[in-house]
């Protein structure tokens, strides 16, 4: 079947719902893909979380455009001769949201609860980490337990963003509701599945460079709707603007786009062990899951789902990424091979539920995995699910594939070892492979290049051949503009930093 049928048959129609928030001047509105998870650093999982928190939580470190990783709430760190000793110099005068000090004491609080809180999703990061020492006021000194090169790039995200220690010990696990931080903008509200709205905090130490008073993030999957309400005048931004929207975004002298390329990755996730629902056919037999990859086309997934925009790989980092393991490229469609396959295994036609969040352009995904893979001896049923209670269900293990991805990591370890490692924080599948782990962890010792390939490489060799999860493609951020917004600039992690973003009368 042609691409151009494929497009015909599975393009769906969108709905224009326009957002009337009361906007102002000093008002920027935000359309995203998906609601978030809990909005608590330690805890959270979406990649649109990450947004809001860019807002609200400064964090230790953060990445420049060029991923250079440059001060934030640390002005200066450095190494000890062995490696295993972090030291941090901390900006001070700053105050959390609630008018506690930000000090060393807040950091030991911060990065202990990380690593203690019972369902951390921040604990592998940062795992390294044996204890803190709180050297004066405003220097802390972290010592590990080993080498660990990705700690910095870890600390540039959430498990550098710091919360009031105060707010977190009274609210306990009811943080996330009211989360309290020490970033340029503060909680007012959120309306599930609605908005979160932040407002200006006026005590920040860089409060000057950043001239918009509120800030209101509104949950739109649909990626029409969005685009709708951005040409409408309902927002000033949205993000992830879908590729078959680019052709209107660019021919539209009221609107502008800015782009970079994704360091993370999409895919599709197989329960391995993760309670009673990891007990079917397609966990338990490789040969299952490698035809399943083999009847799966890249280039028309590509094609039909986002107009050829992004780019197809096969691993958790593109193959323009230094540390792509270049022995495992990615293969082509092979439905004989997969045919084959699902008769040596001998389990028939083989059932899958296939979890999906539920915005257009997954679901397009979906129905064109359903459709390849149905060739092949498989009924993958499409489960449409909003994002954030798929992220729940995924957590407890009430999937059996899930279509999903991650966002990525300036450093490698970042899109690896939270997924794939036996106790990774984001391990939701539990796929465990002790080889696959004592290189992964090899890699986390030096700062070597040329090293940390190879124990990349001999990783990726082992866990591709157990066809745990399935890569398909990178993606390319798309943020779509009203010209009235001046001061963006686009970083390859997809966040959105508010720093001098203003918004014209």
């Amino acid at each position: 079947m042609s691409i151009k049928n494929w497009k015909a048959g599975l393009m769906a129609a969108g709905i224009m719902v326009l957002v009337a928030t009361g906007a102002s001047a000093q008002t920027l509105r935000i359309g995203l893909a998906e609601d978030p998870d809990m909005l608590d650093p330690a805890m959270a999982k979406a990649f649109v979380g990450r947004i809001v928190f860019t807002g609200l939580c400064d964090k230790l470190v953060d990445l420049a455009p060029d991923l250079k990783i440059i001060p934030q709430l640390a002005t200066e760190w450095s190494w000890s001769d062995d490696n295993k000793s972090l030291t941090m110099k901390l900006r001070q005068g700053i105050t959390f949201h609630d008018g506690e000090p930000f000090n060393a004491e807040a950091v030991k609080f911060n990065l202990e609860r990380s690593l203690n809180k019972p369902g951390s999703a921040r604990r592998s990061e940062i795992v390294a980490i044996q204890t803190i020492d709180v050297v004066d006021p405003y220097t802390v000194r972290l010592n590990l337990s080993a080498p660990s090169a990705p700690l910095l790039a870890a600390l540039s995200d959430r498990a550098g963003m710091m919360i009031s220690p105060k707010a977190a010990q009274a609210a306990g696990d009811n943080f996330a509701r009211a989360p309290v931080c020490s970033g340029p903008y503060k909680f007012v509200e959120r309306i599930a599945q609605d908005r979160i709205v932040l407002e200006k905090f006026d005590k920040h130490w860089n409060a000057a460079a950043f001239p918009v008073q509120r800030v209101v993030y509104l949950p739109i999957p649909d990626t029409t709707v969005r685009l709708a309400n951005l040409q409408s005048g309902g927002l000033e931004i949205i993000e992830r603007t879908a590729p078959a929207d680019l052709p209107t975004v660019r021919s539209d002298s009221s609107l502008k786009l800015e782009q970079a390329t994704s360091l993370g990755y999409q895919g599709i996730t197989f329960n391995m062990a993760n309670g009673p629902r990891s007990d079917n056919v397609l966990a338990k037999d490789v040969k299952v899951r490698q035809a399943f990859e083999l009847a799966l086309d890249r280039t028309i997934i590509n094609q039909v789902g986002f107009e050829g925009e992004h780019t197809i790989g096969n691993q958790p980092v593109a193959p323009n990424n230094p540390f792509y393991a270049k022995t495992v490229p990615v293969q082509e469609r092979d439905l004989e091979q997969a045919k084959k396959l699902m008769e040596e295994a001998g389990h028939g036609r083989v059932k899958v539920e296939l979890m999906t969040p539920n915005n257009p352009e997954q679901l397009r995904v979906a129905e064109v995995i359903q459709a390849l893979t149905g060739e092949a001896g498989f009924d993958v049923s499409v489960n449409a699910t909003e994002f954030a209670s798929g992220l729940d269900r995924q957590t407890r293990g009430d999937f059996e594939a899930f279509l999903i991805g991650w966002s990525g990591r300036a450093d490698p370890d970042g899109n690896t070892h939270n997924f794939i490692s036996c106790k990774g924080g984001l391990n939701d599948g539990k796929y465990c492979n002790p080889e696959v782990d004592a290189h992964l962890n090899a890699a986390r010792t030096t700062n070597d290049l040329e090293a940390r390939k190879a124990e990349y490489q001999k990783a990726a060799e082992l866990y591709l051949a157990d066809h745990e999860r399935i890569y398909l493609y990178h993606q390319n951020w798309f943020w779509s503009l009203s010209s009235k917004v001046t001061g963006f600039k686009p970083h390859p992690d997809g966040m959105i930093r508010l720093e001098g973003v203003s918004v014209a009368k």
